[in-house]
């Protein structure tokens, strides 16, 4: 039996992954011009035969990875849009390292999440085994009237916004200590203050006491919080205190990927 597409021959015909390599080199060709460049150019410049480079730039031409612009190649929207993944990528993972450097320093488990598309995102988590977060039994984007995540970002929304979010995802008692009503909800919601922690005991999971500070970043509704074993309460405010600090001197590196 032959592998790696080699030939009875000993020859290497084409294969597909050959064909994706040389598809990247030309795209890494064209981003070598901003003014673009023409294919015979480019099949130069990569070491192709100019009839593979003609195929190989029709499709990503047809893909919509590059335009052809009075005879020369240049990006178009799908490459763009993977420089914009590669960007949310590197966001996400600066995010993540920030949540994880709070969580050592605090010594709980910490939370970044952000409301988008109509949705509760839990982007960042970051814990240990002495301090594990609080697991995600029930879907945290269906219960957000029961945690400090979801109250910090609902009552960052406007009336309409959480109107609609409630009317999708209603609220539901999950715990005996869950919040019993939207008109309850609507009542704690409008008792919270700017910049001030929302906290919810045991209403999310028994046994736990959590607590989220809103985070602003132009029009996006963002939170970081903390999480404790319920009969640790009494440390929630100083930690919370803590995890205030924390994000001021962090909040540059969030704003700027607040978006991911």
């Amino acid at each position: 039996m032959h592998t790696d597409g080699a030939s009875a021959d000993g020859a290497s015909p084409p294969t597909l992954i050959g064909s994706v390599q040389r598809a990247l080199r030309l795209l890494e060709a064209v981003g070598n011009h901003r003014d673009g460049a023409p294919a015979k150019q480019l099949a130069r410049e990569v070491g192709l035969p100019l009839p593979t480079a003609y195929h190989l730039l029709r499709t990503l031409t047809h893909e919509g990875y590059l335009r052809r612009e009075q005879g020369v190649f240049v990006y178009g929207e799908a490459a763009a849009s993977l420089g914009t993944i590669g960007e949310r990528q590197r966001g996400r993972a600066g995010v993540t390292e920030s949540v994880r450097t709070l969580s050592r320093r605090l010594g709980v488990p910490v939370y970044f999440a952000v409301y988008r598309e109509g949705e509760i995102d839990v982007v960042a988590v970051a814990d240990s085994a002495r301090a594990p977060a609080v697991e995600e039994w029930a879907d945290f984007r269906e219960t957000g009237h029961a945690h400090a995540i979801g109250q910090c970002l609902l009552s960052q929304l406007d009336e309409d916004a959480r109107r609609d979010h409630l009317a999708r995802h209603p609220v539901r008692a999950i715990t005996p200590y869950t919040v019993r009503d939207q008109h309850a909800l609507a009542e704690r919601l409008a008792a919270v203050r700017p910049r001030q922690p929302v906290v919810e005991r045991q209403e999310y999971a028994l046994g736990a006491v959590c607590a989220a500070l809103p985070i602003t970043a132009g029009s996006a509704a963002a939170t970081m919080a903390v999480s404790l074993p319920s009969d640790q309460a009494e440390r929630l405010r100083p930690v919370v205190e803590e995890l205030r600090a924390g994000i001021g001197e962090l909040l540059t590196t969030w704003a700027l990927t607040i978006s991911i």
